[in-house]
């Protein structure tokens, strides 16, 4: 038995196939998009937590694993190998943080990793550690760049922060340091 094609058919399939045909690279690229902007690498203003965003915190263990992307499958970029060093949160997905450190540097660090001590990182030159507020101040200490201390407090209209750097407790300006925002106040 022969089947004949009925050619007002056939056409009738070839134009549907045409318009399939069309339809597939702007489903891909919708899929794409949809694929790209959902991915946790772009979770830039996730707030899991719904605490503010970018914050600061500091670094749990004196080793810590800083990968590409927020989970283990990704890998580890760098390895951070000192306790108390502030971060800056500035996105956060599921139990893991996007952090940016006092070079620049951004990566995916777990939660469990990091606390909500406040902490400062000297930058710059040698700085001046002082008794109080004001630069006629006698100087207690002299800090090296990438000394780490805690933050006691910062007022919120003075350019200094007191602060406790090893063993000793004094004032450094907000400029001589990262782990402050300008117009921050800790008490």
């Amino acid at each position: 038995m022969h089947h004949t094609l009925d050619p007002a058919s056939a056409s009738g399939f070839y134009a549907i196939m045409i318009k399939i045909f069309k339809i597939i690279p702007i489903l891909t690229i919708a899929l794409l998009f949809v694929v790209i902007f959902n991915s946790p690498v772009f979770a830039q203003t996730t707030k899991a937590t719904g605490l503010p965003l970018p914050r600061f915190v500091s670094l749990r263990s004196d080793e810590v694993n800083m990968r590409t992307g927020p989970g283990v499958q990704y890998p580890v970029d760098w390895v951070y190998k000192r306790q108390f060093l502030p971060v800056e949160i500035i996105a956060e997905f599921g139990t893991w943080r996007k952090i940016r450190d006092w070079q620049g540097t951004q990566g995916w660090i777990h939660q469990s990793m990091l606390g909500g001590r406040r902490t400062l990182i000297v930058t710059g030159a040698e700085r001046s550690l002082r008794q109080s507020a004001q630069t006629a101040s006698s100087p207690i200490a002299k800090l090296e760049p990438g000394v780490v201390g805690r933050l006691v407090k910062c007022p919120e209209t003075m350019g200094w922060c007191r602060v406790e750097v090893g063993g000793f407790d004094g004032w450094l300006r907000r400029v001589d340091f990262w782990g402050v925002y300008r117009n921050e106040t800790i008490e």
